[in-house]
């Protein structure tokens, strides 16, 4: 069997991200740190091929691989399975306001472990199948070649738990961060990570953890 590799790269710095709001489905736009964090990955990316780009379908998420891509050329393909996890209720909303306006909903969130549904939202269960099934069928389309997926903090950690074979219900205590370089690859013996939170081409610029 050949190897695949999956290059997973989180979007750019969002004025959101920059708030503290949360996010999910719901759209904000790139700051401007963010859309110079993609700039400085595209000129990383140029020396790298890949034979093939895909992107959810998130605004934040089209407008940092259009950014990436313009020194590669790249044509991106957008995939809605590489969307962050819907939050339902609780999108769009700080921490403090999810306290304020949807307390039931953000105790549950914090407290009923990863089968706990959000009201029109997914539950951290479906969503990390949905990733899982993402990275699934990447590897199985593209065998023994190199995919780029430009996509969201929630699923890198989904991936990264799929990956290690992390339990749902174990804190995270890696990193997420905007316009990382994470790389995994599909082997014989199944998912393997090779490196993880590369941010060497943001020089002098931050990068934010997923809240």
């Amino acid at each position: 069997m050949s190897e695949t590799e999956i290059i997973l790269i989180r979007h750019g710095e969002t004025e959101w991200n920059l708030t503290g709001r949360w996010q999910g489905h719901a759209d904000s736009a790139l700051s401007a740190r963010g859309v110079a964090q993609a700039e400085a990955l595209g000129e990383r990316m140029k020396s790298e091929a890949v034979d093939h780009v895909y992107v959810s379908d998130l605004k934040r998420a089209l407008h940092t691989s259009q950014l990436v891509g313009i020194p590669s050329k790249w044509q991106p393909r957008p995939m809605p399975a590489l969307r962050e996890r819907d939050l339902g209720v609780l999108e769009g909303l700080t921490t403090d306001e999810m306290r304020q306006k949807q307390p039931d909903a953000f105790r549950s969130f914090m407290q009923e472990g990863p089968d706990y549904q959000p009201p029109g939202g997914e539950s951290f269960q479906q969503f990390f199948n949905r990733c899982s099934l993402a990275m699934e069928t990447l590897a199985s389309k593209h065998p023994g070649q190199k995919i780029a997926a430009v996509t969201h903090g929630g699923v890198l950690g989904a991936v990264f738990r799929k990956v290690l074979k992390i339990s749902l219900e174990t804190e995270r205590n890696f990193l997420l961060l905007n316009c990382s370089i994470n790389r995994i690859k599909m082997t014989q013996s199944g998912w393997q990570l090779i490196s993880w939170g590369d941010i060497c081409h943001l020089s002098g610029l931050n990068s934010l953890d997923d809240s």
